[in-house]
């Protein structure tokens, strides 16, 4: 391609994503999905390029005095305009008169804080911390999962197949790698040996504290990613109820299962009334997503105030059925992928405060238990994890204990 039709490509990848309706990475794969003919090179080209403005929307907006996503482009682009309009019949449009005087204009007013921040103004006035909003921005690792092989072996593997990884800090089964990569066409992968999953997940899945005679559900599995931890963690002992009432959900779980070998996940969409009494009720409830925001950084600009309280509702109201399905003895373990306390403590203690027939645990204790790390967090009832404090995605963890 063209110097203007890559351009030209990221303007029209931009358009969409700024609209605030669809998630970037769905655009972008889409984009270039009916594309074939754009070259790998240009498709990299093409989307780093969208992502580091997506990633400095707010900046960029601010020091642009706009948010058109023409003018977001040419902005990032002005030191540079030579190389962008070289007359190719799909690049960019010529600088309109007003947009060859706006250029020349600079902004020279210091960044508020939310905007240095690169976060939504009312989310940032939750947060109330520049450096852990900058975290929240910064780009992933890729994080996969050890599957029926120790780490040590794994990481060889991947070695010898020329993927370099280094250990993470926390989970046992843990392996890191830089940025993005695809491992769909590794051996390892192909073999059942490894899956993609946040090491924070991987915490999540080791502090449910199972064993192969629990009674165990992950209430609304979603991606089936801790079902699959789980059974990894009992050596495909005993049962697990992987539920998610979104029936294409639990299709896309089926692959995995398989190529895992996993044999001990039960998929339903239905949960009878009678079925309760459950040693461990996993409970991972819908939330804003905003500890991934690393990952998404668009979807920050998607998330209202609205949305947010509707996420709160349903979280009570997950905990009131999970609180009916859980045996004397037995544990809620709730978590959520947010790092917004409206989602995670505020949930817990309004919990508490009407059920009084539930403890959480010290999770401190437990985890000193099951891990050799340090334990990250302050708080012995609830465990943050995030980008700022752990390197991993925001995670929220507390165990509530059914005493009567």
């Amino acid at each position: 391609m063209q110097n203007g039709a890559r351009y030209q490509a990221v303007l029209e990848i931009l358009t969409e994503v700024f609209k605030d309706q669809t998630p970037a990475e769905k655009i972008i794969n889409n984009y270039l999905r009916l594309r074939k003919y754009i070259g790998s090179k240009d498709r990299r080209f093409i989307t780093d390029l969208t992502w580091y403005i997506i990633r400095n929307r707010l900046k960029l907006s601010f020091d642009s005095k706009s948010s058109d996503p023409r003018r977001l482009l040419l902005y990032t682009l002005k030191d540079k305009l030579e190389n962008v309009f070289d007359n190719s019949a799909y690049g960019l449009t010529h600088l309109t008169p007003d947009e060859k005087e706006w250029l020349q204009n600079e902004n020279e007013e210091p960044y508020p804080n939310y905007v240095e921040a690169e976060c939504p103004h009312w989310i940032f006035n939750k947060i109330k911390n520049i450096d852990f909003c900058k975290a929240l921005n910064q780009p992933a690792t890729t994080d996969i999962r050890t599957h029926n092989i120790g780490r040590d072996e794994l990481q060889k593997k991947l070695q010898a197949e020329g993927i370099e990884t280094y250990s993470g800090s926390y989970s046992p089964y843990c392996l890191k790698i830089d940025g993005r990569l695809v491992l769909n066409n590794c051996i390892a992968w192909q073999d059942g040996l490894l899956d993609i999953q946040d090491e924070a997940s991987q915490i999540a899945a080791i502090l449910t504290d199972v064993k192969p005679q629990h009674k165990i559900i992950d209430y609304c599995c979603g991606a089936g990613g801790k079902s699959l931890a789980i059974s990894n963690i009992l050596n495909n002992q005993g049962t697990i109820l992987a539920y998610d009432i979104d029936i294409k959900r639990l299709n896309a779980i089926k692959p995995r299962i398989s190529r895992l070998k996993v044999k001990n996940i039960e998929l339903t969409d239905i949960i009878a009334d009678s079925d309760k009494n459950f040693d461990r009720f996993i409970l991972d409830a819908p939330c804003s997503g905003s500890g991934t925001w690393r990952r998404s950084p668009d979807a920050k600009f998607r998330l209202t105030e609205e949305k947010l309280y509707g996420l709160t509702k349903i979280q009570e109201n997950l905990l009131d059925i999970a609180k009916t399905k859980t045996k004397i003895g037995g544990r809620i373990i709730y978590i959520t992928c947010s790092i917004l306390e409206d989602e995670n403590e505020n949930i817990i203690n309004r919990f508490l405060q009407t059920n009084k027939n539930f403890t959480p645990i010290n999770i401190k204790s437990l985890w000193n238990q099951k891990l050799s790390a340090p334990y990250p967090h302050n708080s012995e009832v609830f465990l943050r994890m995030s980008p700022f404090t752990t390197q991993t995605d925001g995670f929220f963890v507390c165990i509530l204990e059914r005493i009567a």
